[in-house]
């Protein structure tokens, strides 16, 4: 486990809420092991962040026995962005810890779209 946040089902983050509803939210796919919604914030015309329904606060925190759920929230990623419409690309970024821009220690991906992404992005 990393130094950051040790989640359990307990664990309480705006994507907690938001996967239990108490938090409204842009929902636009659900599935038993996934929830993505539009971003407030976004950064591109098309900002969707998915989130797993399990509690793991950064990728660092994931484990061996998670490689299923990272592996269905990446399918999922491309599921999303076909969903909207991205047919010319997008981005799938997940920011790991302080250093790396992660403000919410819910592991989360951002897909992004809609125009032509720089690199590097930050």
């Amino acid at each position: 486990m990393s130094k950051y946040i040790a989640m359990s089902e307990n664990t309480e983050t705006i994507f907690s809420k938001i996967i239990r509803r108490e938090i409204p939210a842009d929902i636009v796919y659900e599935d038993d092991l996934a929830l993505a919604f539009k971003d407030i914030h976004p950064q591109a015309p098309t900002h969707i962040l998915l989130i797993p329904k399990k509690p793991i606060a950064t990728l660092a925190d994931a484990e061996s026995q998670d490689h299923a759920l990272l592996g269905h929230l990446l399918l999922t990623a491309k599921r999303v962005a076909e969903q909207a419409g991205l047919k010319n690309g997008y981005r799938v970024v997940i920011n790991a810890g302080d250093d790396g821009g992660q403000t919410v220690y819910h592991l989360h991906l951002h897909i992004l779209g809609g125009r032509q992404l720089d690199w590097p992005p930050g």
